[in-house]
């Protein structure tokens, strides 16, 4: 009953103004509950719309495609080999862009790795007691290319093949938001789903929306304002992938969430944190999440070679003091 009425306080509506106003309109503030996390969305109005149904509606709507945790979503259903169900729009943007990323991330993202997700305890399904056995047994069903989308229709190689898109989906229903905003002609707002962001226009003062990525500090469940840097953006999307939140011990080690679709196992080395930026929030989250486990040396190559991509890492040395690594193009966007 206590998790009923939480949910039920996060949705109703929330209106703040903010101080600051211009001929533009007035910044208001609404805030609810998606995808098991808060949204908090900063919008100037300037008729001052409830928008807080709409963007109820739409983040149903996103869960009941692509959540694993609701049974009837679409792609719980394609999960349990449902033979009648179809992709929507959205299971299919998503779908087209994780296999993007699979490609060029030479299978390091990978959203098929639903059974080891589910193994390690970091998923819906039944947590296992893992040994090497049980990973090789698992790893016959991971890997894009024994799945695909046809019709509509997702074809397996395999029954048993599950999928994930944890690591990619919450950036999208970021960019879904925000093209809702903006067919509704709202330039300026900071849409933030479970920390994942993404921005457009002026702030409230009417200057580039500040915005901090918190240091990575293991057990931090929740944002403290303990930030590792704060960033100037504009017109960007930031998605930051780290494993000092999601992770738990056994006889003193750490089991992270960050798994290595090639190896099965969790994966763990000195990138602690990987934040990366660009035009949507979807790719964003896809990059940071294959950056954590391609590790720092390989990650600092591949986005480099990418354009439009601007990254900032923290990695720990030897002695496992904090180091940071920063894209050329996002040094311009560190707030002094």
């Amino acid at each position: 009953m206590k998790i009923k009425i939480f949910i039920v306080l996060l949705s109703f509506l929330t209106l703040l103004s903010c101080k600051d106003k211009s001929d533009e309109g007035i910044y208001l503030k609404i805030q609810g509950f998606t995808q098991g996390t808060t949204y908090v969305i900063t919008y100037q109005s300037e008729d001052s719309i409830n928008i807080n149904p709409m963007i109820d509606s739409l983040l149903h709507d996103f869960d009941m495609s692509l959540s694993t945790y609701i049974p009837n979503s679409i792609i719980s259903l394609m999960n349990s080999n449902d033979s009648f169900v179809v992709a929507d729009q959205l299971f299919t943007e998503v779908w087209n862009e994780s296999f993007r990323v699979y490609e060029i991330t030479d299978g390091l993202f990978d959203i098929t790795v639903g059974p080891l997700i589910n193994a390690w305890g970091f998923g819906p399904g039944m947590k296992l007691e893992m040994d090497s056995m049980v990973i090789d047994s698992l790893m016959q069903y991971v890997g894009m290319n024994k799945i695909s989308l046809v019709g509509g229709r997702v074809i397996k190689e395999y029954p048993e093949i599950q999928m994930d898109v944890n690591a990619i989906a919450q950036g999208y229903s970021v960019d879904i938001v925000a093209k809702f905003l903006k067919g509704m002609d709202i330039n300026n707002f900071l849409i933030n789903i479970g920390g994942e962001i993404r921005c457009a226009g002026k702030n409230p003062g009417g200057n580039q929306w500040k915005i901090g990525v918190d240091k990575p500090i293991f057990g931090n469940l929740i944002s403290t304002q303990d930030y590792q840097v704060i960033l100037e953006l504009n017109d960007l999307s930031m998605a930051s992938s780290g494993n000092y939140r999601k992770y738990y011990e056994v006889d003193g080690k750490k089991i992270v969430h960050t798994l290595d679709p090639k190896t099965g196992y969790t994966k763990m080395n000195q990138l602690l944190g990987a934040t990366i930026l660009t035009a949507d929030c979807m790719t964003a989250d896809a990059l940071a999440t294959a950056c954590m486990v391609m590790g720092p040396g390989k990650a600092k190559e591949f986005i480099s070679g990418l354009k439009g991509v601007e990254a900032y890492f923290v990695l720990s040395d030897d002695d496992g003091i904090y180091q940071e690594w920063y894209t050329p193009g996002l040094a311009r966007m560190i707030s002094k």
